[in-house]
Order: structure tokens, then sequence, then C-alpha cells
């Protein structure tokens, strides 16, 4: 921790070296952040290039309250909540009291590779692929997506349903897909 500290301090001070050794240490794990929240690589190279600025130039307001990694990834998704929002207003997003035919129940992901996964969300349409994100991966209530991406709470439920929805027909296709293969 010590070292960290003082790779900090060596950021705060501008110090190119520390920089990139900051950013070798976490662009990695951040670019997988990124990818979720985008529809391709260059998309998500481009929003961690605008996070990692944002880092070093409000480094000297990093108090210590939680872990460095926790601190850049809010950063990271909060880059790439403000590059996808104004695609959001570009598809309508439907409120709950709309929605009919939500899938109920639970599904698994866990036979799919990490990148078979990330794929398939990123074919989420966007607001469904932000909001479920938000929501199943990095643990906002949708009281809280609600807040920060402006709609109401009842949007955010809906767009998640879509987006559950969504999974679970590719999902079955899938299914579907390896079983006549199998044949």
């Amino acid at each position: 921790m010590d070292s960290e500290k003082n790779l900090i301090e060596a950021c705060i001070k501008g110090e190119r070296k520390a920089q990139r050794q900051l950013f070798d240490q976490y662009a990695s794990k951040m670019l997988v952040v990124s990818m979720r929240y985008s529809k391709s690589q260059q998309e998500a190279e481009d929003v961690l290039q605008e996070a990692f600025i944002k880092v070093f130039e409000k480094i000297k307001t990093f108090r210590g309250e939680s872990h460095l990694s926790f601190w850049i990834k809010r950063i990271v998704v909060n880059t790439a909540l403000n590059h996808q929002r104004s695609k959001l207003y570009m598809f309508p997003m439907v409120d709950v009291e709309n929605m009919h035919n939500e899938f109920q129940g639970d599904f698994s992901l866990s036979e799919y590779h990490f990148s078979e996964l990330l794929k398939i969300i990123q074919e989420l349409p966007s607001g469904c692929q932000i909001i479920f994100n938000l929501f199943a991966i990095e643990g906002y209530s949708h009281k809280e997506i609600a807040e920060l991406l402006e709609i109401s709470v009842g949007t955010s439920k809906s767009q998640y349903a879509r987006a559950r929805q969504l999974l679970m027909a590719r999902i079955k296709k899938d299914e579907t897909l390896s079983y006549e293969r199998v044949k």
C-alpha cells in the first residue's frame, strides 16, 4: 500500500513514468469494464483513454477512502455513461407500465466464455446494455440508475427486464443451435 501511495503522489506531481505505471497496472482491467458499455473495441479504447485522462486530472482528489482500483473503475463507468448518454436519447426507453411478456425466473450465463458473454452484452440495445451493466454487474439499484441517467425508476426496471428477455432469447437460440448440431 505504501508503494501505491508513492505512485499516487508521483502521479499528482505529473511524473510521466508514474502515470505510465498506473496506466499499465489498471488499463487491462478497466478495458474490460469499458468493453461492457461499448459496442466495439475501438469505442472501448476511446472511453478508456478519456477515463485515464480524467484519472490523471483528478488523482489529487483521491482521498484513499476506497481502493484506488474502485475509484478508477467509477471514473471509467462514468466516462462510459457520458459517452453513451447521447445515444440513449436516440433510442426510446419503454417504461415498465408498457412492458408485456416479461420473462420470469433466473437464467445462467455460466456456460459461456467471458468473450462470448461480452459479445452478447454488446449486442444488447444501448439502453438495455447500460442498465444491465449498472444493475446486474455494478450493483446499482434502479433508483440510483434512474438518478444517474435522469430516467424514471420504471424505465430502469423495464430496460433491465428487456435486457434479461433478450439475453434469455439469445441463450435459448444458442441452446437450440447446439442441440441441432448434436443431432
